[in-house]
């Protein structure tokens, strides 16, 4: 497993991207997060086919801290079946991986 990782979910608001934004950074669960939106989202819900505007949060961390990163999102998120998925980081910046570790908690 990759030590970093990027933690997707999909909000209905700005405020509640920016909301669970600052929330996993006040915990130093994230050390930086980007804000995308809005987009325009399509998805099958309850056998129908959905159509809404909403904001990315991607959420830069480290393994070991999925569950918490997780369980915050959960937490203060407004969907009933949130998108909380993270990808591995296979490459990056010696400098920029240091930089993310130096800003975690420990």
């Amino acid at each position: 497993m990759s030590e970093y990782i990027q933690v997707l979910t999909t909000v209905d608001s700005r405020e509640k991207a920016e909301e669970i934004a600052g929330k996993l950074l006040n915990a130093r669960l994230a050390a930086c997060i980007q804000i995308i939106g809005p987009i325009k989202s399509m998805y099958w819900w309850k056998g129908v086919i959905e159509y809404s505007q909403e904001w990315i949060c991607l959420v830069k961390t480290k393994a070991e801290m999925y569950n918490e990163v997780e369980s915050m999102i959960k937490n203060s998120h407004s969907y009933e079946v949130p998108e909380i998925i993270a990808i591995p980081v296979i490459h990056g910046y010696d400098k920029y991986l240091e930089w993310l570790t130096s800003e975690l908690k420990k």
